[in-house]
């Protein structure tokens, strides 16, 4: 495993001289940070370890008007070395760098008592007794503390020492397997092109591979990888790497932009994050205020709306939504900080609970139930990240994975996700993504509906968009309660118009599988609907059925029948359509309706007709029928709709039927 060791620290109390009295490299690299004696940009050296790897070493500058960058040179850090100078002791940016590295989440470290060639002894238990006491209550309060001299190198040995055991024992932090090198440098090198400098905080890269730069999504290629000046053919994560890509001006890549592998990120203007507001913050974060939103290397203006609240005040934890003016990658678990607009300083920060929130409408009747699940989503990263301890542990384990997916796709709702989407809100591994999805699918709480893309729903949410469904069925009932059944397309109409059409299939496959919907023929039917006429409607059914029985083979036109019965054409066209379904009167022709036993008897007749002649003519149906013209036209060309008959220049030759 790799580790990256950032310092923090006020202005001028020694970070570069002290990495450059263990490593013996010198991180200010530019022209004004010698001439002015400060760091201004970040710098990168490196310890060599007994074990062949290296210990990758972040300076960054003190100066307050350069937090920014401190902050991007923290993106990545697994622990952190806190410079104090011994001649002036815990400062502002002492503080506040202190509070950023908090914020960010890490959580190992020392402190490194610089210049003690300039205290004496009295001094320095003074400012060690300072020290102790501002440390107290961080996660500091029990590290180690090296006084150091870089000048005449008293303590550096030890420094250096205790460095290579730390990055011996600190546990892997990392959880995502997904690729992202956000970016601290970009420039360009002769006979190489564009070369893009960072952190790999999660994920690996091999030589070779596609790569897009998000949120912009880019393509690119990684030609050739460094790690410190090495030539390498994979970078893994905690691991300063340096990417020659292919296919991009320096112009495209700025710093905060993330290099990662296509289709991995996934953009976003708003996120969600457990904010905590520092309790040294001058003020409360109030309602819609506008901040300096720092994650990974990028630094943007957001906007903060808090969803169950109006401000988050100093020691205060919340939920918060932060909205930005072009869209970020992240993933759950991430950290971020943010500086208030004016004054600069930093004032909260927090970790990512969704880089892709759920609407959060204050009439959504389910807003309460998704900021609860919300809330719990933290701990249950928590439990999922607890290493298991024997069979029994790897099983808790592999339920609070289970019950984190779960908790996901309740939130998601509506669609579900595919593997995409829930790699970047669980922050899980494939390995462990797949093995949750596995559990929950064995115990019925979430279902593939896509196997192609790998995208699964929860059941409860399953489970509501098939209630929805059989509403809209019962629906188009009342709408139409003679209609024995309705087609697919007016079911899915007004009821899984926002929804992909695998996920909706597999909804109706559910409900005919369970026997809550029916087919019937082309169409569906709710399975306990039956078709049944009003005191009404059956009363005109059968005066309908009456006249047309009685009018043999010529029957009335039906306008003339509804005008004498004094029925309307809307009162009878349900009946009517009733009539054709149940084939006690057959339409032949608009206007037409033949009464089903009567033209059963003319095609008994066609058919015996046939028997002993090859073809069909009017002269020969009207010898058969008795009927006048206007009739044997509407029968012939109904048989032949039926492909009972086909026509053969004036004569009809028999099909079947």
């Amino acid at each position: 495993m790799s580790v990256v060791l950032g310092t923090a620290g006020h202005i001028d109390h020694g970070k570069t001289s002290l990495v450059r009295a263990l490593t013996g490299m010198d991180c200010d690299r530019l022209e004004e940070e010698k001439r002015r004696g400060i760091t201004i940009e970040l710098g990168f050296a490196w310890l060599d370890l007994p074990d062949g790897g290296r210990l990758g070493i972040v300076d960054v500058p003190g100066h307050e008007r350069f937090v920014r960058n401190m902050v991007a040179g923290s993106a990545g850090v697994d622990c952190v070395m806190l410079v104090v100078a011994a001649d002036e002791g815990v400062m502002p940016q002492t503080r506040e760098h202190l509070e950023i590295c908090t914020l960010l989440g890490i959580r190992s470290g020392l402190v490194a008592l610089t210049k003690t060639d300039m205290a004496d002894a009295d001094w320095l238990a003074m400012v060690r007794e300072d020290l102790a006491r501002f440390l107290e209550g961080s996660f500091l309060e029990d590290a180690p503390v090296f006084p150091v001299s870089a000048q005449t190198g008293e303590g550096v040995d030890a420094l250096r020492a205790h460095l290579i055991r730390l990055a011996a024992e600190l546990p892997d932090r990392r959880r995502s397997d997904i690729f992202r090198l956000p970016a601290d440098r970009v420039f360009s090198m002769k006979g190489y092109g564009t070369v893009v400098t960072g952190t790999v905080v999660s994920g690996l890269c091999r030589a070779g591979d596609a790569l897009c730069v998000m949120p912009a999504g880019l393509p690119a290629r990684a030609r050739t990888l460094q790690h410190h000046g090495t030539s390498v053919q994979e970078v893994r994560p905690g691991q300063r790497c340096a990417v020659n890509v292919q296919g991009l001006e320096v112009a495209q890549v700025e710093r905060g932009q993330v290099l990662a592998h296509p289709g991995t990120l996934l953009p976003s203007d708003r996120w969600l994050v457990n904010l905590a507001c520092l309790s040294s913050a001058p003020r409360p974060l109030r309602q819609r205020t506008e901040i300096h939103f720092h994650h990974g290397t990028r630094e943007c203006l957001a906007r903060v709306v808090f969803p169950d609240r109006d401000k988050l005040a100093p020691g205060e934890e919340a939920l918060a939504e932060l909205r930005f003016r072009e869209p970020l990658v992240g993933i759950f678990g991430d950290h971020c900080v943010l500086r208030a607009y004016s004054p600069l300083r930093t004032v909260a920060g927090g970790s990512l609970v969704s880089p892709l929130p759920p609407q959060l409408r204050r009439k959504d009747p389910q807003r309460e139930r998704k900021l609860e699940v919300l809330r719990g989503l933290t701990a249950l990263r928590d439990a999922a990240d607890a290493p298991g301890d024997g069979k029994a542990g790897n099983k808790n384990r592999d339920q609070a994975r289970a019950a984190l997916l779960e908790a996901v796709l309740e939130v998601q709702a509506g669609h579900g996700a595919d593997e995409a989407h829930l790699r970047v809100l669980t922050g899980l591994a494939r390995p462990a993504l797949e093995s949750g999805l596995h559990l929950l699918s064995t115990c019925g709480a979430a279902l593939c509906w896509d196997k192609e893309n790998r995208a699964w729903i929860g059941k409860k949410a399953f489970e509501q968009l098939a209630a929805a469904c059989l509403d809209r069925a019962r629906e188009l009932h009342r709408r139409s309660p003679l209609a024995s059944a309705f087609s697919r397309g007016a079911l899915c109409t007004g009821w899984s118009n926002s929804l992909p059409q695998r996920l909706a299939q597999k909804i109706l496959d559910h409900l005919l599988k369970s026997g809550e919907l029916a087919a019937e023929g082309d169409g569906l039917r709710v399975s306990s609907h039956r078709v049944s006429l009003a005191a009404d409607q059956t009363a005109v059914r059968q005066k309908l059925l009456d006249v047309h029985a009685a009018a043999g083979l010529a029957p009335p036109n039906i306008g003339d029948v509804l005008a004498e019965l004094h029925i309307s054409p809307r009162e009878a066209a349900p009946v009517l359509r009733l009539l054709v379904r149940e084939r006690l009167l057959v339409c032949v022709r608009e206007g037409m309706y033949y009464h089903g036993p009567a033209l059963e008897d003319i095609l008994e007749r066609v058919r015996l007709w046939f028997q002993s002649h090859d073809n069909l003519d009017v002269a020969s149906l009207k010898d058969i029928l008795g009927l006048s013209r206007k009739y044997l036209i509407a029968l012939l060309e109904y048989m032949d709709n039926e492909h009972i008959t086909v026509r053969v220049g004036d004569q009809r030759r028999y099909r079947g039927r």
